[in-house]
């Protein structure tokens, strides 16, 4: 029997950024950067796959800032393997994530043509997109926060965007082939040579907040990454959201996707690594992830995937398998890449999941949903999670415990509101 549930909310972190086109502007203003900036000159601004909050209108602020400077800017798709490593693939990610020509003001220019800027002194080439490249000055723009594969001063963020992001695919399997330790330490090593030889003119670093809005917008210098960086992700950390429990049986999750994370699912959420030689996060302990389905804005990429270890097969259909392998490989993390056992529908999974946990009253089982590893404010939490939940602060129960509800094949019909 699947026990039931009952709606929660916790509280997370809320610091906000209240005029986002005011914020950009006022560090744009503050960094000094409209002395460098003459008619005419062409600026590349780059534009990842991860889902950001606000990022049309962050990106849309700094074109038409730029624009009324006589600057001509536009847009550089910087996201390494993703969207098949290919140009009209990686239009269609931005697509997905509302950035088109009509939501920024700038055209988009898509290759994966790159040129060798040099290599380091351990002798790795450090490449940069062809059109940026052509550029007078170049702005990077990106969201500043953990890394799902490793811990260090420097993870996700500005020196990660002018890297594998204006690398591109070919910077993508140079640092990736390297495994963890190219993430870790080659990162930084390239980002230093592009940043004395392309005309980096600033870095826009983005943290949110527990709730997945912007929480902080920072204009850097790009001679300050390697040194503002480490701070911006301390602070980052603090805003992280996290499941309220520190042990789950089952977590069902609704949706993985690119748009919510690069590996599908948050690791720093689901307390997994799952990499060769890495150790495994050390919160939560959960025993079986349930992956739902895939989003709409992953464009078949499932990445991740290989993190859970029961599926549907509604996702398994949704699969794009060469662009989903295009990007496994590159990563060389291949075990994201695994297909776990695929059940017919949510039901389905839920109770084999509850058949693999050795009680003796399945229904007793510690189990919650969560519609992705991006939005946690609000899951669905079985009775006995609910019990341990009620005696914490911050945890605000939402409705009574309930039976889930199904459709007519057998998938969840779920509402958080």
């Amino acid at each position: 029997m699947i026990p039931r549930f009952a709606l929660v909310k916790q509280t997370l972190p809320d610091k906000i950024v209240d005029d986002i086109p005011g914020e950009v502007r006022l560090e744009l203003a503050r960094i000094g950067l409209a002395k460098k900036i003459r008619p005419g000159m062409t600026i590349a601004i780059t534009a990842g796959s991860r889902g950001v909050n606000n990022y049309p209108l962050i990106l849309k602020t700094v074109v038409a800032w730029l624009q009324e400077l006589g600057a001509e800017p536009f847009i550089v798709p910087t996201m390494g393997s993703h969207g098949g490593a290919t140009a009209e693939g990686q239009i269609e990610v931005l697509q997905g994530l509302g950035i088109t020509l009509e939501t920024v003001g700038a055209p988009i220019k898509s290759s994966m043509d790159v040129v060798q800027l040099g290599q380091t002194e351990q002798g790795t080439p450090v490449y940069l997109d062809a059109y940026a490249a052509q550029a007078d000055g170049i702005i990077a723009v990106a969201r500043i926060k953990p890394h799902t594969d490793f811990r260090g001063p420097i993870e996700s963020g500005l020196l990660k965007m002018v890297t594998i992001g204006l690398g591109k695919h070919k910077q993508a399997l140079a640092i990736h082939r390297y495994g963890v330790k190219g993430l870790k330490y080659h990162i930084p090593e390239v980002a230093q040579v592009t940043l004395a030889k392309a005309p980096i003119l600033l870095g826009l670093g983005i943290l949110e907040n527990g709730y997945d809005q912007t929480a902080k917008i920072v204009a850097v210098r790009p001679q300050d990454f390697a040194e503002q960086e480490p701070l911006l992700l301390e602070e980052a950390r603090t805003l992280m959201p996290s499941l309220p429990m520190e042990e789950l049986d089952v977590l069902l999750v609704g949706e993985i996707g690119k748009n919510f994370s690069g590996t599908g699912m948050d690791t720093n959420i689901i307390g997994r690594v799952d990499i060769y030689g890495e150790p495994e996060f050390e919160r939560p302990r959960i025993q079986y992830i349930i992956a739902l389905d895939l989003s709409e804005a992953a464009h078949g990429n499932a990445l991740g995937i290989g993190l859970a270890d029961l599926t549907t097969d509604r996702l398994v259909k949704k699969i794009n398998y060469p662009v989903m392998r295009e990007n496994v490989l590159t990563s060389s993390f291949i075990n994201r890449g695994k297909i776990p056992l695929a059940l017919d529908n949510d039901r389905e999974a839920i109770l084999a999941a509850q058949r693999c946990l050795w009680l003796a009253e399945p229904e007793q089982a510690r189990m919650a949903y969560i519609p992705n590893t991006l939005d946690i404010s609000k899951m669905l939490v079985s009775e006995s999670v609910l019990f341990q939940l009620g005696k914490q602060d911050g945890i605000e129960i939402l409705s009574d415990l309930d039976n889930l509800s199904f459709d007519r094949d057998g998938n969840l019909m779920v509402s958080l509101d």
